[in-house]
């Protein structure tokens, strides 16, 4: 059986992960490690401190020590620092997004982003950019704010969240697939597809999706 960890900086990224491998990799071990100090330090600054990268990368190093065959980390704002993680363990990491980013390039060459997280915004459009130029360099993205869901979703509200998310999706429409771009916005993926034709991606689905492919061909015994 294969193990997983997932690394959260915020509580609310927590459920749609866990979701996301019952419902589509039932059989894979998955451990959480959580430290909600650094969303709260991120949205203080405007770029990654050395401080936040060493605490990424110690983070990758306990579970790599707890004997987690793969890193997924499951905060978007902290892309060059899981890069950095992934260049130093000796087992896959994978940032939030990049599972989604790439099916995305496989819908068209309009993708719309409805995002929560403001510090997260700068560093995910740039991911995007750089798998674009390698993947579809005609791509391009365009990203709805909505903070206020977020504030919702930590006070409790997730249905207003929902809302929220959904509502965004109407200044998308000319976009060939939307990317929800939070792990904690993939719960309001239904509600948004029923606002929308387009097909709607969610972090969570992609992420397991690759996890599972990638592990299987390391080891197909496992499973």
């Amino acid at each position: 059986m294969h193990r997983i960890a997932l690394i959260h900086a915020t509580p609310v990224a927590i459920d749609p992960i866990a979701d996301a491998f019952k419902r589509d990799w039932p059989g894979c071990e998955t451990f959480n490690l959580l430290d909600d100090s650094l969303s709260q330090d991120r949205a203080r600054t405007a770029d990654l401190t050395a401080d936040m990268c060493r605490r990424i990368l110690a983070l990758g190093a306990y579970a790599h020590a707890a004997g987690a065959d793969a890193i997924l980390y499951t905060c978007s704002a902290f892309g060059q620092a899981i890069e950095n993680a992934a260049r130093t363990l000796p087992i896959p990491v994978l940032k939030p997004n990049e599972a989604m980013f790439e099916l995305a390039l496989t819908r068209g060459t309009r993708i719309g982003m409805i995002a929560t997280f403001r510090a997260s915004v700068a560093s995910m459009e740039a991911e995007f950019a750089e798998e674009a130029g390698r993947r579809n360099p005609r791509a391009t993205i365009r990203t709805v704010l909505v903070e206020e869901a977020m504030a919702r979703l930590r006070a409790g509200d997730a249905e207003r969240h929902n809302r929220l998310v959904s509502d965004a999706a109407a200044e998308l429409a000319d976009c060939d697939a939307l990317v929800l771009a939070q792990f904690s916005t993939s719960r309001a993926a239904p509600a948004v597809r029923t606002r929308t034709s387009q097909p709607v991606l969610t972090s969570p689905d992609a992420a397991v999706a690759k996890l599972k492919g990638l592990l299987r061909r390391a080891s197909p015994a496992a499973g």
